[in-house]
């Protein structure tokens, strides 16, 4: 009988999460919903020397935001916790020392000043930095070098001691990547990394394959920055609990921006969100903005990021999460590195304002409106508003321009898209116009319409050069839905005295 699937996205709570990590996320979870899997977030914060106040809540406002909820983590509960690596810190010793006592590892007592020597004095040009490996272990002080009393004694001490893997020689290392295919390394060129450190915690490279063995993870989909890290993590597999045991692995492929991996940098030159939420860096107090509030919606954020180095093959641009669900497959991610589009990104969420009723993002709009001290009374003539002026909408923050008209007069007037023909001819022609609507009865847009057009032929003008400067009276500019629609929806009062204010302005 097959496992259950069983995956996971194991952030460090360091900063923001970018598109790639948000990325690995959805590809992880699509593959668990497929396969009525679990999908866990576990938190990797070993590296205390890099934590950030914050960022583990930021991660998760993050995932709700694109309604990717795990099944476990340390805000969903489980019965694979803890969730967080620095609560799990009793565990690793037990597996560093196994590896120890087995001779796939030894205990290191070099300082960072006898590291900063070897580096140093073995630096050549043709090899310009050194590592800690078998070339430069047994020059090194630790259990390799050190005569067996030392070492115990030392250990009785406590003195400051890190817990290195020891690289085998000329052996090659090899797995099947679900992406890659087979992938084979040389495992001479890999260095002694480190797998638990003098504060007890463990690096990245144990905690992530004992974490993955215990939480009995079955997948393991990350970033191929990671590739590098195979080699140590296979023979951690190997020695620790069988190969066998290991997950299928599916290394990503990168993101790419204008000058190669997508970075910060690129978002700050080229004028795009990285982040999916505003993120403020601690450090500098510096403000990233986000795709949520550069006006995405998490339908088209999600759609666009799954498409970021996988299609389906059908030529179906448009997905729902459900869909992509049903569609997904880890064997259609391209090898290849994937290149980030800003204005792809604006289409798809240009796509998904149409497609979603006003409904679906009306909240939205009225926190925007909110903020500019824009009243909405009436829900039912909020969302009527939104359906006229949707489809002219790229981002959510678009909303505001397209349609703050309808909720208040112009504050200012395009006069340069009228007054160059401007003349008495048309000014008379508002003036009865005004007249007309004061006394129709009936305020519909057949009824709005056809006096204008009546009246432009009494007054033999033609509608067309009518239109522009009536758009410009109701509106302000020369954008929006139909002119005669905007009437009907702002009412008789508020047209007519919007038409008055213009012509004193456009009389003067």
């Amino acid at each position: 009988m097959n496992k259950k699937v069983r995956v996971r996205f194991a952030p460090s709570p360091t900063g923001g999460l970018h598109l790639g990590g948000v990325r690995t996320v959805l590809y992880n979870y699509l593959f668990a919903k497929q396969n009525g899997g679990d999908f866990i977030v576990r938190i990797e914060d070993t590296d205390q020397t890099r934590f950030v106040p914050g960022a583990e809540e930021y991660i998760f406002n993050c995932l709700a935001w694109c309604g990717l909820q795990p099944d476990e983590s340390p805000l969903h509960g489980g019965e694979y916790g803890p969730y967080r690596q620095s609560e799990r810190k009793p565990l690793y010793r037990k597996y560093a020392e196994q590896l120890v006592n087995e001779g796939f590892a030894y205990y290191a007592f070099d300082t960072p000043a006898e590291l900063e020597e070897m580096r140093n004095s073995l630096k050549t040009a043709e090899n310009p930095s050194p590592q800690y490996d078998a070339t430069t272990r047994m020059g090194m002080k630790n259990s390799l070098s050190m005569p067996a009393e030392e070492v115990t004694a030392k250990l009785a001490n406590g003195d400051n001691h890190v817990v290195r893997i020891k690289m085998p020689s000329n052996e090659k290392i090899s797995f099947t990547d679900l992406i890659h295919g087979e992938v084979e390394f040389d495992s001479s060129v890999v260095d002694d990394k480190v797998l638990l450190k003098a504060d007890g915690m463990p690096t990245y490279h144990l905690a992530v394959v004992v974490d993955d063995y215990l939480m009995k993870i079955t997948h393991a989909f990350r970033g191929e920055e990671w590739l590098s890290s195979a080699p140590v993590h296979v023979l951690l597999w190997k020695y620790l609990f069988g190969i066998e045991q290991m997950p299928q692995w599916a290394h990503l492929p990168l993101i790419l921006g204008p000058s190669g991996k997508l970075s910060k940098r690129d978002g700050a030159k080229y004028g795009f969100p990285v982040f999916a939420m505003n993120w403020t860096d601690p450090k500098t107090n510096e403000l990233v903005e986000g795709f949520k509030e550069r006006g995405f919606l998490p339908e088209a954020f999600i759609n666009m990021l799954a498409f970021l180095g996988w299609n389906d093959g059908s030529g179906q641009e448009l997905f729902s999460i459900e869909e992509l669900v049903s569609k997904f497959s880890i064997g259609r991610v391209h090898k290849a590195g994937a290149k980030f589009d800003f204005e792809k990104a604006k289409w798809y969420n240009h796509e998904w304002i149409k497609k979603l009723p006003a409904s679906h993002i009306a909240e939205n709009i009225k926190e925007l409106f909110a903020a500019k001290n824009i009243a909405v009374t009436s829900d039912e003539y909020f969302i009527k508003v939104l359906d006229l002026v949707k489809d002219r909408c790229t981002l959510l923050t678009d909303f505001y321009e397209q349609s703050v008209y309808f909720f208040q007069s112009p504050q200012q007037l395009d006069t340069a898209a009228v007054l160059p023909k401007w003349n008495a001819e048309k000014s008379a022609f508002f003036e009865s116009y005004c007249e007309l609507l004061h006394n129709i009865s009936s305020w519909e847009l057949s009824f709005i319409e056809n006096e204008f057009k009546q009246l432009a032929a009494a007054k033999n003008i033609k509608p067309g050069e009518l239109q522009l400067p009536m758009r410009i009276m109701l509106v302000g500019g020369k954008f929006g839905p139909a002119v005669f629609e905007i009437a009907s929806m702002i009412g008789k009062e508020e047209t007519i005295s919007r038409i008055k204010k213009a012509l004193t302005i456009f009389n003067q």
